[in-house]
């Protein structure tokens, strides 16, 4: 049995978007997503999808700003969404995000140095200013700068590079369980993605912290991640090690998805809260069965108009009916 002190547990989380005439019909953005982690393990979790696939919803919903219409998030047996007051600032601490750009993070008219006196101040609770200072050049420090860099400055006199790496210092202010990073690199030149992707990795590493880790690009994933779950149209096709999933994809979509090695585009990036899929995705997110099923070249009948269910395969969690066949009679 899960201890759940000892774990953050997404259960049957489903999120409804509207669509159509006033926004009246609604499609499932998340459909009954159920991820366990556990928070003894410093690890780099994956979760991948291709744009407008619910990651990013998913990872909200897990920070807390987005409330799920079914199931519940649970951190150290808490449902986050149920959190006020004390409980919030506590939950606030121990997870802490990473925003995919780094201009947007921060006002342009406001010192940088202010956000860390404040995230002291008021989340960690630091009154004591030679204290604060400390605990801010640690920070900054780990992710290569100091405070001396930053003070007085304002985020057009730092490189996308090293805001981001700035973003992460101040995340690390609170000394956080969990970092969720929703697309860190994919707004940065090619030559600083590896540098933040090593800060991730270090983060986990020498910090023993939980690192969630969102993306459509699967060769930064590959180079970071421990474990990976595929998401496709609000739903987790597959989940398990991530050097298992790339070596033998088991989900068809999960295939292609590694076939096709999608590259970071600044262009695809994914806006909150809105999601507004083409008519063929949403024709997708509409689907009963496997949302794949409208691309699939093995799909049938059942696949259609039935959702299959987790099977365990070599130790890596899918959700296919080809795992299923010899269960399934396809000549009613």
């Amino acid at each position: 049995m899960i201890e759940d002190k000892n774990w953050l547990k997404i259960e049957n989380v489903t999120k409804l978007y509207g669509y159509g005439l006033l926004g009246l019909k609604k499609f499932k953005a998340l459909d009954n997503i159920s991820l366990n982690i556990d928070l003894g393990k410093p690890r780099i979790a994956v979760i991948a999808g291709e744009t407008g696939s619910g990651k990013t919803t998913l990872l909200r919903i897990i920070m807390g700003v987005v409330k799920p219409d079914i199931g519940k998030v649970l951190y150290k047996g808490y449902d986050i969404h149920k959190l006020k007051g004390s409980a919030s600032k506590w939950y606030r601490k121990e997870v802490q995000p990473i925003f995919q750009d780094p201009y947007e993070a921060f006002n342009p008219l406001r010192r940088i140095d202010t956000y860390f006196y404040d995230t002291t101040r008021n989340i960690c609770g630091i009154k004591n200013r030679n204290e604060a200072i400390y605990r801010i050049d640690e920070a900054l420090r780990f992710v290569g700068l100091s405070l001396d860099r930053i003070s007085g400055k304002y985020p057009h006199e730092f490189s996308g590079g090293e805001l981001q790496r700035i973003s992460i210092a101040r995340a690390l202010l609170t000394s956080p369980r969990i970092l969720l990073a929703d697309e860190p690199v994919s707004m940065l030149d090619a030559t600083l993605r590896v540098g933040i992707l090593n800060i991730l990795k270090d983060l986990k590493e020498k910090l023993n912290m939980i690192i969630i880790y969102v993306t459509h690009d699967l060769s930064t994933a590959y180079y970071i991640g421990d474990d990976i779950s595929i998401i496709y149209r609000g739903t987790l096709v597959e989940h398990g090690p991530i050097s298992k999933v790339y070596q033998e994809p088991r989900h068809p979509y999960t295939n292609a998805l590694l076939n096709s090695i999608l590259e970071p585009d600044p262009s695809l990036r994914e806006k909150y809260p809105a999601i507004k899929p083409s008519s063929l995705e949403l024709k997708e997110f509409l689907i009963m069965g496997c949302r794949y099923a409208n691309r699939c070249p093995r799909a049938k009948e059942i696949c259609w108009h039935t959702l299959p269910p987790y099977v365990d395969v070599d130790g890596v969690s899918v959700r296919c009916w080809k795992y299923l066949d010899y269960k399934i009679d396809y000549s009613s």
